[in-house]
C-alpha cells in the first residue's frame, strides 16, 4: 500500500520515529541498522512495510529499499512475525543476513534472539533461492553511526520485550567491560547476553 514516506523527522528513537508527511505525524518503528543511517536529518525518506493483522496497523520503515525487501522476504517465513523480523535486522546487518541465509549458515541465524534451531532451518530452507536468485548485490551497505547511550539501549530493548532490571544489569555489565559504545553496539551485545 505504501512505497516511502519522505517528511521531517519529528522524534528518533533506537526503535521508532514520528515522521511528519504533510502535517500528518507517522509512528514507524524502525531497525537497528536503519536508526545507525538516520544520524541527525531533519528530512528523510524511510521505504515502507505496512503489516495489517487482527488487531493492528503497523508501519515498519528502512533506509534503504535492500533492507526493506529482506524484512518482507524474512516475515513471509512460518514463525517469524513483523517482531522478529525487525529484532532479526536489529541483531545482524541485513548482508550478514542475507549471506547466512544463501550459505546456510544455520549458527548464525541461530545466535538472534527468540530463533531457534528449527526456525533457523525453516529460514535457510525457505529463503535461500529467493536470495540466490536476487543476487550477492541485493543489499548494499550500510554505513555504522557513532553514537552512544546506555539509556536509549535500554529504552530499545525494554521496548523490544525485554524485562528492564535484567537489561540494565547486562548494560551494565557490558559498559565496565568494553567501556563506551555506540548505541547499536551496545544493543547488539546485550541482544547476544539476553
Amino acid at each position: 500500500m505504501y512505497e516511502y514516506f519522505s517528511g521531517k523527522l519529528i522524534f528518533k528513537s533506537p526503535t521508532h520515529v514520528i515522521i511528519d508527511v504533510s502535517g500528518i505525524g507517522y509512528f514507524v518503528h524502525i531497525s537497528l541498522t536503519t536508526y545507525a543511517q538516520l544520524k541527525d536529518q531533519e528530512h528523510l525518506k524511510l521505504f515502507i512495510s505496512f503489516q495489517v493483522r487482527e488487531d493492528s496497523q503497523t508501519l515498519y520503515g528502512f533506509a534503504t529499499e535492500g533492507e526493506r525487501q529482506l524484512f518482507n522476504h524474512l516475515i513471509s517465513v512460518s514463525g517469524i512475525g513483523p517482531n522478529t523480523g525487525r529484532m532479526m535486522l536489529s541483531s545482524a546487518t541485513p548482508e550478514e543476513i542475507q549471506q547466512a541465509i544463501v550459505t546456510g549458515h544455520v549458527q548464525t541465524i541461530q545466535k538472534i534472539k527468540g530463533i531457534g534451531p528449527k526456525t533457523a532451518q525453516r529460514v535457510i530452507l525457505e529463503l535461500q533461492d529467493k536470495l540466490k536468485k536476487e543476487g550477492p548485490h541485493a543489499l548494499i551497505s550500510l554505513p555504522v553511526q557513532k553514537q552512544s547511550s546506555s539509556e536509549e539501549a535500554l529504552a530499545a530493548l525494554v521496548m523490544l520485550g525485554f524485562q528492564k532490571i535484567a537489561t540494565e544489569k547486562v548494560l551494565l555489565t557490558i559498559q565496565n567491560t568494553e567501556g563506551e559504545l555506540p548505541v547499536e553496539a551496545l544493543i547488539k551485545l546485550a541482544l547476544k547476553k539476553l
